[in-house]
């Protein structure tokens, strides 16, 4: 049997996540972001922190732990005329892969019941044990209920392309966000206000009111560089999670040489009309 997601982060499959989230940054936390496995453990935290990807997942592991039946002895399968049952291929990727399951498991219950051997077309046939019946129902309900819930999900092409626009919008955006001079607060302010939803400004403007109270006297000057290095926590067709790492120079009036500072960012993108615009930001020093 192939590793997990859960297995790749080393956490269980009960995990919360806080637990899923915290083993995935000490996962990347020192892997470059070309290293291919920085891609693998991002991949793994979009889909176990995305509830909807995540019940779909579970509901796969749940399909392959019922992929091999009971096995049936010879005996059994000569006094129904037919071959014991063999376990269901396994489940293909998208929609065709589903339906040829669930059409395999139906042909399979609408079989008719062969009679016993020497016994007048009257005679009742020899049922079907009902431990089989019900445990064919359940897998059948459960890949109706997974094929349903991708028959509702945009196509991996949407949700591709609003990834990659939401992730280069958040790379533009955190530059404004995160820097400010003591001598334009209020210009800084509205410059960042652009780049956020109504309700993450409400937050935002708590913070600054800080920085307004103390950039004054102490001539503290920010300038947030591009992110070095993106990747996505968890993408969606309206709502992506996207991790930078940048770089912010700073100055005071202590300190005229800037000192640079590295900040690990977690930044909630949101949809609103046709625009990306930050939902939420955690922020968290880059270790030396």
């Amino acid at each position: 049997m192939n590793p997990s997601l859960y297995d790749l982060l080393d956490v269980d499959s009960t995990a919360s996540d806080a637990e899923i989230r915290a083993a995935w940054k000490a996962a990347i936390a020192d892997l470059d972001p070309s290293d291919r496995r920085f891609r693998a453990y991002n991949q793994a935290a979009e889909v176990l922190l995305d509830p909807g990807k995540r019940a779909a997942y579970d509901a796969e592991l749940v399909a392959a732990d019922h992929d091999e039946p009971e096995p049936v002895s010879e005996a059994v399968a000569a006094e129904y005329h037919g071959p014991a049952p063999v376990a269901a291929e396994a489940a293909g990727s998208g929609k065709a892969g589903l339906g040829s399951r669930i059409a395999d498991l139906k042909r399979r219950l609408a079989r008719p019941q062969p009679e016993k051997a020497g016994t007048s077309t009257g005679t009742p046939s020899r049922q079907v044990p009902a431990w089989l019946l019900i445990g064919l129902a359940v897998v059948v309900a459960a890949l109706i209920a997974g094929v349903v819930y991708f028959a509702n999900q945009p196509s991996d092409t949407e949700v591709e392309e609003s990834t990659r626009e939401a992730q280069s919008a958040a790379e533009r955006a955190i530059v404004p966000v995160l820097s400010y001079d003591a001598k334009t607060l209020d210009e800084d302010q509205a410059a960042a206000h652009a780049q956020m939803t109504s309700d993450y400004r409400e937050d935002y403007d708590k913070l600054f009111e800080s920085i307004k109270e103390n950039a004054p006297s102490t001539g503290t000057v920010v300038t947030a560089e591009p992110p070095f290095a993106s990747g996505i926590v968890r993408s969606g067709e309206d709502r992506v999670e996207v991790l930078l790492f940048v770089n912010r120079p700073t100055t005071n009036k202590a300190r005229p040489e800037p000192v640079v500072f590295r900040d690990q960012v977690t930044v909630t993108m949101q949809r609103v009309g046709g625009d990306w615009l930050i939902d939420d930001l955690k922020t968290s020093p880059v270790a030396p």
